[in-house]
């Protein structure tokens, strides 16, 4: 809750600095917090039936509302294609949550089979990344039956985000080999990357405390206010760079160290942990190069997740984390 409340107080200080619109962040901190809330206590009296609910809810949203199609109609220039993927890959770490929390062995094989229907419909929604994230989170949950300790998977999930952040970060400072980043702009789009560009731009000229929150659009030059329509470079992280400085960037990344840490600790079995971590790793690979974060189903659907995995059930209450 402390760092939840900095992310907002620090919000409200940049935007008071530079006549920043904060509504957009504050709305996240909120969706995280009261998603996270809601997941502890559900999590706690329902370990089984919660996360399979929000599965089948991520789900449905993510096929009935238009606005998160990845079809034609959104794709130009950047489109919605992230928040489709981010709800897919949060509602397959559900299901897989949900089958490693049953103590029926027998059930786990026919709960584990919504995930596999999520991965089918990625593919049948046109969502090319939330289809390869959802199938990763699947693995991710298979493999981590045979763990024995989460410490170390833990940290490699930090070590997988961190080389994204690196990859589009020196992407936008044009510092890969050139063979690189042109594949990189084939698979990402040129478009998106001009945003990135000009988000780093910004960051560099205002390290402090950034142009404020909502302001990317209005002062991010050429590509921002021909190429953004919603206003955002589609990057959670240079986003924060630039409207928030490096105190945003130390913020959103400390947010993320912070649910691995409470998934170290969490009292929950093992799979069940990591299976989160890898949905959470996922999502957060995915805010790094798209709009993903700027969805409120996606950030509630983030602290449900989160919360679901780090609930003590009552019966154990008191009981030390398992390995």
């Amino acid at each position: 809750m402390i760092l939840l409340g900095a992310c907002a107080g620090w919000s409200l200080i940049t935007a008071a600095a530079h006549d920043g619109r904060p509504e957009g962040v504050l709305l996240a901190v909120l969706a995280v917090a009261a998603g996270h809330a809601v997941g502890r206590v559900s999590g706690a009296l329902l370990p089984v039936a919660a996360p399979c609910a929000g599965a089948a809810a991520g789900l449905s949203l993510t096929v009935a509302l238009p606005a998160l199609s990845a079809g034609p109609r959104y794709a130009a220039p950047l489109g919605h294609a992230g928040g489709t993927a981010a709800l897919l890959t949060l509602a397959t770490g559900a299901a897989c949550c949900a089958a490693w929390a049953t103590p029926v062995p027998e059930l786990r094989l026919v709960l584990r089979l919504p995930a596999v229907g999520i991965v089918l419909a990625g593919a049948v929604l046109g969502s090319v990344a939330g289809c390869v994230a959802s199938a990763a989170v699947l693995l991710c949950s298979l493999a981590a039956g045979s763990v024995p300790r989460r410490g170390a998977c833990l940290l490699g999930l930090a070590v997988a985000a961190a080389l994204a952040a690196g990859t589009a970060w020196a992407l936008a400072a044009d510092v890969l080999p050139g063979g690189l980043t042109r594949v990189l702009e084939g698979r990402l789009g040129a478009h998106r990357v001009a945003l990135w560009q000009d988000a780093l731009h910004l960051a560099g000229r205002n390290r402090g405390l950034g142009v404020g929150p909502g302001r990317f659009g209005e002062l991010g030059g050429t590509a921002a206010q021909t190429l953004s329509a919603d206003g955002k470079p589609h990057s959670a992280l240079l986003q924060s760079a630039a409207e928030q400085g490096v105190v945003g960037v130390l913020l959103f990344v400390a947010a993320f160290c912070w649910v691995l840490h409470a998934l170290w600790r969490s009292p929950r079995s093992t799979p069940v942990a990591l299976t989160t971590g890898a949905a959470l790793t996922a999502l957060a690979v995915l805010a790094v190069v798209s709009d993903a974060l700027s969805f409120t189903t996606v950030t509630v659907g983030a602290g449900l997740l989160a919360g679901w995995a780090t609930a003590r059930p009552w019966a154990r209450d008191g009981a030390a984390p398992r390995p």
